[in-house]
Formats: structure tokens, C-alpha cells, sequence
């Protein structure tokens, strides 16, 4: 071949190849693949160390503006909630003979001040032998029992924690909750620690009956959906902005577990009480001295009326007892009988019709020892005002 044809060749190649090399330069780049790339059962073996593309951390620009309430809620204010442990002593039967064995519970409560009080269910601590109390940080302290409130099922306890490690929370208000805002429930459920779940306040005003044996009624509990299970009572019940508004307290359910139905004593509720419990150890409430009533369509008839007591004072009655002798052969027999019709019919207060005893209750216990109400009374056939002072309740 001459020289001339062979510069020409080579003048070729070296044209063909920077072409080549140039088209080359123009595709895109190539990562390697990723295991969410890999298409299921392919036999391809994981990449290098240091060649995966790293996500970048999460920060608050990637959540929604709900989920940052959400963080913002329980970064806030899990601090103050603790895990309440309680031991009793109960008994069972082992071959027909009555046995004693230790129990434990378990339930939620609140710091609500920097001396180690904390608000929980009444009935999370009810007949314990001891009761223990867990802070956020893990640390443990026994706890004692400052007082309980059976009409509203809240209760005080007292620990003897440095004040660095608790942290009360911060209590709203219950007297401008609005059905459909939402809300957040932090405890103990099944014993995980300072669980967070969220919902809205599903109805207001809902009533439950006490857990006394009495016709007595918790009244205007807050109704939510947010998840409560066993160990959520006496867990704080939260707005948007981290304020207590309530303090969970019962799930309706037919398997014990929720079913989206919850009540929460509102705080106002809780406000009332505490104060008291802390200083007097009990809710020392306005008393009638009236013990018991027979509800009628028309009023409540009195039944029973306490010795002493402000109503019997004022002048009420009721029902006469009536002692007569009967006499068979030469046995003669004495019994009693009571006269309803002598008792006086209550059929208003303050100028306000009474109907139901736990409405009529709940307006006395509203008053305060010394306070002076007018009831309306039928007695004989005959409406009459009765007024009568109050006086404080006992235990």
C-alpha cells in the first residue's frame, strides 16, 4: 500500500473514533440500581459499599402542616405524663378456702406543679396497697395518695421528685371545646409508655354512670375517637396548642379495647376539684340533708331526711311513721308502717323545675356551705317556698 493511501486511512479511523467518542459523551449517566429498582426474584447482587444515593434526613419543611402540630403537640407536653403502677391485695380460691395474692394495675396521670403533684383516675388508684409512679426519664418514686374525688372520678397524688424532672403541663380551658376539633390523647396503653393518639372531640356533654353505688352520674364528659385502651385513664387529653383540656377516663366497648367511643372529664371539672383535694384531701360540697327522694312525674317525693340536717331544720318532712298493734288470740303484735302521702313533694329550686335527683343534686353541690336556696314545695295539697340554708357535706 503507498504512504499516501495509508495517512488517508488513518486520517479515517481518527475522525470515526472521535465521533464515536463524542455520541458517547451525550448520554445520560447511569446510577446503579437500587434494591427498589431490582425487579422482584432477580439475581442481581447488592451494590458496592458507598455507590446507594443516601436520602437526605427528614426536616420540617417534609412534614404537613398537621403532622408538625402532631410533633409539636407530644414534643411539648410528653414530659409530664407518667406511667402510674398500682399494688393491691385481692383474693381468690384455692380448694374452698379463701386465699390473699397480690394484683397489679397500671393507668396514666399527669404532672400538674413543680411539688410532684399529679392528677389521675380515682379509679386507677382505688383500694391499692401501694402505688408507684414512673417520670419520663425512667426514674422511679413511690407515691401517696393526697385525696379522691368519687363523684368525678379524679384523684392526687404527691411524689417526692427533684424539681428538674418534673414538668407540669400547661391547662386550658373546657368551657369553649367545639365538636369536630381535634385532639390528643397521650399514656399508658397495655403499658407502652407516653403513647401518642390523635382524633376529634366527637360530642360534648355526655354522662356516664358513677362508679359508687349510687344514682349518682359523671356529667359533662367530652366524647372523642381518638384510640384509649386499658392504661390511657388518668392520661391528659390535649388541643392543637398543648393545653390540657380533659383527663381521659372511660371507653365504651364490648371487648374492653377501643371502638373509637372515649370520654375525658373536661378540665374546668378538674380544676374545681384538685384545689380541694390538695388542701382538705376531699371536695367538701354544699349538703341539703336530704339522704333520699322517691322520683314522681310530678317532683321528688323527700324519703329520707338526715337528723339535724338543713332540710329537717327548715321544716321539711317526710314520710310519717306510723306505729300500730294488732292483736291475735292473746299475742298482740306491734309494727310500723310509713305515709308517704305526709311527705312534702320538692317540685322546684330557685325558681327552677325538679324533676330528676342527680340534676337536683348537681345544683346543690354547685352552691357553697352557707348558701341559702328556696325550694317549692307540695305539701298537703298546697304549694309552698321552703328556704333553707346549706350546709357543708360529709364524706
Amino acid at each position: 500500500m503507498s504512504r499516501r493511501k495509508t495517512l488517508l486511512l488513518c486520517a479515517g479511523c481518527l475522525t470515526v473514533g472521535i465521533a464515536a467518542g463524542l455520541m458517547l459523551s451525550a448520554l445520560p449517566e447511569f446510577q446503579p440500581a437500587t434494591y427498589a429498582q431490582i425487579p422482584h426474584g432477580s439475581a442481581v447482587a447488592p451494590p458496592a459499599a458507598g455507590t446507594m444515593r443516601q436520602l437526605p434526613p427528614p426536616v420540617a419543611d417534609d412534614l404537613t402542616p398537621q403532622e408538625q402540630i402532631n410533633v409539636r403537640v407530644y414534643e411539648n407536653t410528653n414530659r409530664s405524663v407518667v406511667n402510674i403502677t398500682t399494688r393491691t391485695v385481692q383474693s381468690g380460691r384455692f380448694f374452698m378456702v379463701e386465699v390473699p395474692y397480690e394484683g397489679v394495675g397500671e393507668g396514666s396521670g399527669v404532672v400538674i406543679d413543680r411539688q410532684g403533684h399529679v392528677v389521675t383516675n380515682g379509679h386507677v388508684v382505688e383500694g391499692a396497697q401501694g402505688i408507684q409512679v414512673t417520670l419520663f426519664d425512667g426514674k422511679s418514686y413511690d407515691a401517696e395518695l393526697v385525696g379522691h374525688d368519687p363523684v368525678t372520678d379524679v384523684a392526687v397524688l404527691k411524689i417526692n421528685a427533684p424539681e428538674a424532672s418534673l414538668h407540669p403541663v400547661v391547662l386550658g380551658s373546657s368551657s369553649r371545646l367545639k365538636i369536630g376539633q381535634h385532639v390528643y390523647a397521650i399514656g399508658n396503653p397495655f403499658g407502652f409508655e407516653r403513647t401518642l393518639t390523635t382524633g376529634i372531640i366527637s360530642s360534648l356533654n355526655r354522662s356516664l354512670p358513677g362508679r359508687q353505688n349510687t344514682a349518682r352520674r359523671i356529667k359533662s364528659l367530652i366524647q372523642i375517637d381518638a384510640a384509649i385502651n386499658p392504661g390511657n385513664s388518668g392520661g391528659p387529653l390535649l388541643d392543637s396548642r398543648g393545653r390540657m383540656i380533659g383527663m381521659n377516663t372511660a371507653i365504651a366497648s364490648h371487648t374492653g379495647e377501643s371502638a373509637g367511643v372515649g370520654f375525658a372529664i373536661p378540665i374546668n371539672t378538674i380544676n374545681r376539684v384538685v384545689p380541694q383535694l390538695i388542701q382538705n384531701g376531699r371536695v367538701i360540697r354544699a349538703d341539703i340533708g336530704i339522704l333520699t327522694v322517691y322520683p314522681t312525674r310530678n317532683g321528688l317525693l323527700i324519703r329520707t331526711l338526715a337528723p339535724g340536717g338543713p332540710a329537717e331544720r327548715a321544716g321539711l318532712r317526710g314520710p310519717q311513721v306510723i306505729r300500730r298493734r294488732k292483736q291475735q288470740g292473746p299475742i298482740v303484735y306491734q309494727y310500723e308502717t310509713l305515709d308517704r302521702s305526709a311527705a312534702d313533694l320538692i317540685v322546684g329550686i330557685d325558681g327552677q323545675p325538679v324533676t330528676d335527683a342527680d340534676e337536683f343534686m348537681t345544683y346543690i353541690e354547685s352552691k357553697e356551705p352557707g348558701d341559702q336556696v328556696t325550694l317549692a314545695v307540695v305539701r298537703d295539697g298546697r304549694r309552698t317556698d321552703v328556704p333553707v340554708q346549706l350546709a357543708a357535706g360529709e364524706d
